[in-house]
């Protein structure tokens, strides 16, 4: 039996929707909610910035322009990662 060579993370994601209290982030079949009240690095930066998302893996999304990485599981339960950065605060 032969393994095969694991290629580029598929992961498909998209930021479907912006609001004055953050944005929504589709990840393949996953609609997440990324309060700016819980992640301040979003709040006050063009849109583009926030546009410019990858996923590099299946738990984990980076914004270059913003040098902001997350892994999921910070998204889909932030109570659980208390360590909030205080810029913009």
């Amino acid at each position: 039996m032969t393994s095969v060579t694991l290629g580029a993370s598929i992961s498909a994601v998209e930021v479907t929707n912006i609001s004055q209290h953050g944005f929504w982030v589709l990840l393949n079949d996953e609609e997440l909610f990324l309060p700016f009240s819980e992640f301040p690095w979003f709040r006050d930066v063009a849109v583009g910035k926030i546009l410019h998302v990858e996923w590099p893996s299946a738990n984990h999304g980076y914004w270059p322009e913003l040098d902001v990485d997350l892994a999921v599981e910070s998204i889909r339960h932030p109570d659980r990662f208390p360590l909030v950065s205080q810029v913009g605060a």
